[in-house]
């Protein structure tokens, strides 16, 4: 497996990628709409160059927002991989932070992120119902049963 920067060779495995995993490149958060695949990433590439892992992300202006993070391979690091690279990227360009926006009811993602040392910061109430004038297709229950409802900003300090 190889960690690759997202380019235009990899547009249309990277749209296929969205639209399976999520229905659609588009993502709708408290920050803003943003189509998936026409932002900047890294991808982790099996030996037939099929993506098994995707990390994509918005530069601001003293800070990098993870904007979406897959991983079809649990448990194998291709996350944390992902993550790294980001977190170089925003070292190497002496950003402030890396943060990142998730759901309330994403548990997985709320464990992996703060064992990373990322810390919550702010809660978005009621900011999904907000997200699905937007985009309808965002369910009311979310993983575990629990109603989607609510973000959570998680910020790591550089």
């Amino acid at each position: 497996m190889k960690i690759v920067r997202v380019n235009e060779t990899l547009t249309t495995k990277v749209t296929h990628f969205f639209t399976k995993q999520w229905g659609s490149p588009e993502m709708v958060i408290s920050s803003g709409v943003y189509d998936c695949s026409a932002l900047e990433g890294f991808a982790a590439l099996d030996e037939g160059q099929n993506i098994v892992g995707l990390i994509t992300f918005d530069r601001k202006e003293n800070e990098i927002e993870i904007i979406s993070l897959d991983s079809l391979l649990e448990r194998q690091g291709i996350g944390s991989m992902l993550v790294e690279e980001v977190e170089r990227l925003a070292l190497a360009e002496q950003k402030g932070a890396v943060t990142l926006i998730t759901t309330n009811d994403n548990l997985n993602a709320l464990k992996f992120y703060q064992k990373r040392g990322y810390q919550l910061i702010e809660l978005f109430p009621n900011a999904v119902a907000k997200a699905r004038e937007i985009k309808p297709s965002i369910p009311l229950i979310g993983e575990h049963g629990i109603p989607l409802r609510d973000e959570l900003l998680l910020t790591k300090r550089m």
